[in-house]
Formats: C-alpha cells, structure tokens, sequence
C-alpha cells in the first residue's frame, strides 16, 4: 500500500460490506425482473449471440472437438477404483 493510503476503519469497512451486499440484492432482483420480461424470441436471440461469440473465439482444434469431460470423467472412474 502507498504511504498516501490508510487502511480503512472497522466502521468504513462495514458500511462498504453492507453497501455492497446491498446492491447485489439490488442486482439479484433487476435480473429475476429483466430475465422474466425476456421473450422466447429474445431469449433465443440472446443465447445465440453468447454461442456467436464463444464460437468465434480461436481454439485449438483439439477444444473444439472434445471439451475433455469424457477423459476427465475416465480419469476420475480410474483414480476411484485403483
């Protein structure tokens, strides 16, 4: 930390944490309300954007034609019964 900067008080610190906790509650309930007002159509329109982009981005082939579940899966299978 510079020597221009003081930790904060327990007080501050407090206030920050409930700030914070607050507007994730805040946050959680915008997007319960945006998520319910979505159409089919712009959910379906949204899911597809988020595919476009993970589509576009530049994997090694090797990722694109297995995520690995099933040797991380066999892996687990055979660290379990060894």
């Amino acid at each position: 930390m510079a020597d221009n900067q003081t930790m904060p008080s327990e007080t501050d610190q407090r206030r920050w944490i409930a700030q914070w906790q607050a507007a994730r509650a805040a946050l959680r309930a915008q997007r319960a309300t945006e998520l319910a007002a979505l159409s089919d159509d712009q959910a379906l329109e949204a899911a597809d954007a988020l595919l476009t982009v993970a589509s576009s981005v530049g994997l090694p082939p090797a990722a694109r034609a297995s995520s690995g579940l099933v040797q991380q899966q066999a892996l687990f299978h055979r660290k379990a019964t060894s």
